[in-house]
């Protein structure tokens, strides 16, 4: 312990010295191998070296010596590519665990050994022309949300892949009938971002037993820096998982849509087994004044980003991925954990590397945390920052009623007292001079500064899938038409709000989960996507197809600024519940129509209301979207049918 310039043992976890270089984990040549971890606090380190990711016995120990500001280093000479390596620390005068660390990059078999390899090997063809597609505005993003495994599984995929990531790069699959599925389909549907959910390498699913079929969410992160392996052809092979991962990153790039990625630093699988744990004990999570753990993630544990080596640690991760992965951007789960400060620093890195980076989260945590209130990244604290948006769960609860309550239908079945909150949404959660903000869900005040810090969505992986809570919700003598006709209410008001929207992968198809709330460890048979439901309900993908074209062709319905939508956007009162209206004025954001004007009928009949006088052509009637005009009308009244937005244009 000779060198140490730093105490031994410390008061407390503020009082550890932090690291500033970006070197922890290995630096490989062909010529040696730098081992590096930190970790101010322990008695002893070794490094281990293995042939294998799995089994057999270490071929050789390294003992680290101390270094300055907490670092232990071991150096091996000589070629160790393609060989395998675990850390182990002495603490308080037991040697804990084996791991493969924190900061690994590549692993063996179940993320058990860490692995040392060139990272220019995993490159697929072409990577470094690999180009993202164009984003000018955060606004004009288009958000789908999936899981690898659901994506593919189905036999009716067409997709040889199942399950992996290279399902993403098969070109030409269709179903049963013949319809495109896989990336053509979210090609022809013109969403401009997936979302993936988790896909960094998580802890729940066994590599090495891959026919026992085990699903999961994947929100149990192990190793924060490599994919996972369940979603590669070949779990065992350490450049397999990565090269896979790119070659779906490059291909959707290719044609067209940007990729975002779920990430959850927020908690880690156990505490007690962690790779934080067996390098640092303690250090990386937040504990109540007892010293038990906290548990804000409601997984039995919660990460202390306000942290500096924590905070360190996520900044480096996002850096890796947007760089090493040309990522577009990061899903932050239960970013309410977060502190804001860490948020900011986020975005500041991101902002170097590609402003159109996107970054946004859930904006609550599952419980109660250390972290003082007033400093989380919680929804009501977005407006403190640039850059990162939250989801609207105001707006999606109005839809189609509270998430916690199955029975509990929204404005799209036709319940009243959600008008307001449905304005509150049509102007993505910022400030308008037309909203009574004592009236929303669950806000009193706009949160968002500008439009693109709004998610704006009807449902999500979490609880029932927008069909189920539909049907579970809906009036006893609603048929399956009037419920695909609510389901396409619904996202014809997400579409038409100004902020960012959001789909879950499949509600274009009308998907079911068969009734279950939360679908994390269910079989396949639950939460694969029917690809041929896209022939079953042809007319409903048509018109979720054609709404996200008039999005994505009309800026007026995605304004980059509040200031835009404060000036252009204006409320019409229709005097009657259960309806929202409105006008777009002035070719506002620069659209080829002077004006557009929406109307909202919740209502499971047809109302009539009146509207200003003009040349209007009608693009959008409840059942088709058409942008060259369904019929011409020029009267002060119109009918809107039953559950459905009308959409008028005046093109001169």
């Amino acid at each position: 312990m000779a060198n140490l310039d730093f105490p031994v043992h410390f008061d407390s976890f503020d009082d550890y010295p932090a690291y500033k270089a970006d070197d922890l984990g290995i630096t490989y040549s062909p010529e040696k191998t730098v081992f590096k971890i930190w970790s101010p606090d322990i008695d002893d380190a070794v490094v281990r070296i293995y042939d294998s990711g799995d089994g057999g016995t270490a071929i050789e120990t390294k003992q680290m010596r101390p270094l300055k500001n907490g670092i232990w280093e071991a150096i091996i000479n000589g070629d160790l590519k393609n060989k395998f390596y675990t850390f182990q620390v002495k603490f308080d005068d037991e040697w804990l665990e084996e791991t493969a660390g924190a900061y690994t990059k590549a692993v063996g078999i179940n993320g058990k050994r860490a692995a040392i390899i060139d990272l220019k090997d995993t490159n697929p063809d072409g990577w470094a022309y690999d180009k993202k597609p164009e984003l000018k505005n955060l606004t004009d993003i288009i958000i789908y949300e999936i899981h690898v495994r659901d994506f593919s599984m189905s036999p009716n995929s067409g997709m040889t892949n199942k399950g992996k990531f290279l399902a993403f790069t098969e070109e030409g699959t269709v179903n049963s009938f013949g319809q495109k599925t896989g990336i053509d389909h979210l090609k022809e549907l013109g969403i401009t971002h997936i979302h993936l959910m988790p896909s960094a390498d998580f802890a729940s699913i066994n590599e090495a037993r891959l026919d026992d079929n085990k699903y999961n969410w994947g929100y149990d992160p192990l190793h924060y820096n490599v994919p996972e392996g369940s979603y590669s052809t070949n779990p065992a092979d350490p450049y397999c998982r990565i090269r896979e991962f790119k070659q779906m990153v490059q291909a959707l790039h290719k044609n067209g849509i940007r990729i975002i990625m779920d990430v959850v630093y927020n908690h880690t699988y156990t505490w007690e087994h962690s790779a934080f744990s067996m390098t640092t004990p303690g250090y990386y999570y937040r504990h109540w004044g007892d010293g038990s753990y906290s548990n804000a993630s409601g997984c039995g544990n919660e990460t202390a980003s306000e942290r500096a080596m924590v905070r360190k640690y996520i900044i480096d991760s996002l850096k890796y991925w947007a760089t090493e992965y040309h990522v577009d951007g990061f899903r932050f789960d239960l970013m309410g954990i977060h502190d804001t400060e860490t948020m900011k620093l986020i975005r500041k890195e991101l902002d170097l590397i590609d402003p159109t980076l996107y970054m946004y989260g859930e904006g609550w945590s599952a419980g109660d945390s250390p972290l003082p209130y007033e400093q989380r990244a919680v929804k009501q604290h977005v407006n403190q920052t640039v850059g990162i948006g939250v989801f609207s769960d105001d707006l999606r609860d109005a839809l189609k009623g509270n998430w916690s309550n199955a029975r509990e239908p929204g404005f799209a079945s036709g319940r009243q007292g959600y008008d307001e909150t449905i304005k509150f949404g049509t102007v993505a959660a910022t400030q308008h001079s037309q909203i009574h903000y004592g009236l929303i869900n669950y806000s009193n005040c706009a949160w968002a500064n500008e439009p693109y810090q709004s998610i704006n969505y009807v449902s999500c992986h979490d609880d029932l899938c927008l069909n189920d809570k539909l049907v579970y919700s809906a009036p006893q003598n609603a048929s399956q038409f009037e419920i695909s006709k609510f389901n396409a209410l619904a996202q014809t008001i997400i579409m038409t709000s100004q902020g960012i929207p959001f789909i879950y992968g499949g509600e274009e198809l009308m998907r079911t989960k068969k009734g279950v709330h939360n679908t994390y460890q269910s079989p396949d048979s639950i939460n694969q996507i029917d690809w041929d439901n896209k022939n079953k309900y042809k007319r409903v993908f048509e018109y979720y197809k054609g709404i996200i074209n008039l999005r994505r062709q009309h800026p007026a319905l995605h304004l980059a600024t509040t200031e835009l939508i404060q000036k252009h956007l204006h409320f019409l009162y229709p005097n009657q519940a259960c309806v929202v209206a409105f006008t777009i004025d002035d070719n506002a954001g620069g659209d080829s129509w002077n004006r557009i004007m929406v109307i909202h009928n919740g209502n499971r009949n047809a109302i009539s209301m009146d509207i200003p006088q003009d040349n209007w052509w009608v693009v959008g009637n409840g059942e088709e979207i058409c942008p060259t005009g369904i019929f011409k009308w020029n009267r002060n009244n119109i009918s809107v049918p039953a559950s459905s937005t009308m959409i008028l244009c005046k093109k001169f």
